[in-house]
């Protein structure tokens, strides 16, 4: 099963390398800006070129702008990418491959997709790891993961200040939600580069 996994993911990652190399660049950065603060990431397309490519459509069409972080587990991740404040679910119906198999695991600060059991389900939610989730979330012999596309490198303390924030029930979900919704303002790709304001 591990040599059946491990071959499935490096196809799909070959694959997408193929395709996607000369078009995704290797390591760009976005800037995310949310009701909390704002933190940066910097993602890997050379590791995970379709999710990298996939990931920067949607914030070069604007599609994050307004959705929420809907999920928030202290000691774990918080997640958003596909809900509005009011709950309405914001996903287009193509999915992706997973790249679970890129050799990124689910380190703290690292910036995963978000998917239902299929593995190959990942749309537009992601999430961001708390604490080191490798053991739970990166791919093991008998399982697929979720997969790494890259990582916080300025404002973990944003993250970390939305982790505390309250949460309970709120529309289709009974717990993990927070009372006072974390939105996302603004997704800025730095071609160049993130400059912090001085």
């Amino acid at each position: 099963m591990r040599a059946t996994l491990a071959a499935l993911a490096a196809g799909i990652a070959l694959a997408g390398g193929t395709a996607c190399a000369a078009d995704v660049p290797s390591f760009p950065q976005v800037e995310v800006r949310t009701t909390e603060g704002t933190f940066v990431l910097e993602l890997n397309g050379r590791r995970a070129p379709l999710t990298v490519a996939h990931f920067l459509s949607l914030v070069e069409a604007d599609f994050y702008d307004g959705l929420v972080f809907h999920r928030i587990v202290p000691g774990f991740v918080i997640q958003g990418g596909g809900f509005t404040p009011k709950y309405a679910l914001k996903e287009p119906d193509d999915s992706i491959p997973n790249e679970s198999g890129n050799g990124l695991g689910n380190e703290r600060g690292t910036i995963a997709m978000a998917r239902t059991s299929d593995p190959h389900s990942a749309n537009t939610q992601f999430f961001v790891n708390l604490v080191d989730n490798g053991p739970k979330l990166d791919p093991q012999p008998e399982r697929w993961g979720y997969a790494v596309f890259g990582q916080v490198i300025h404002g973990m303390d944003v993250v970390d200040a939305i982790a505390t924030l309250p949460t309970g029930a709120g529309g289709p979900f009974p717990a993990d939600v927070p009372t006072m919704p974390v939105i996302i303002e603004d997704m800025i790709h730095h071609p160049s580069g993130y400059t912090p304001p001085e």
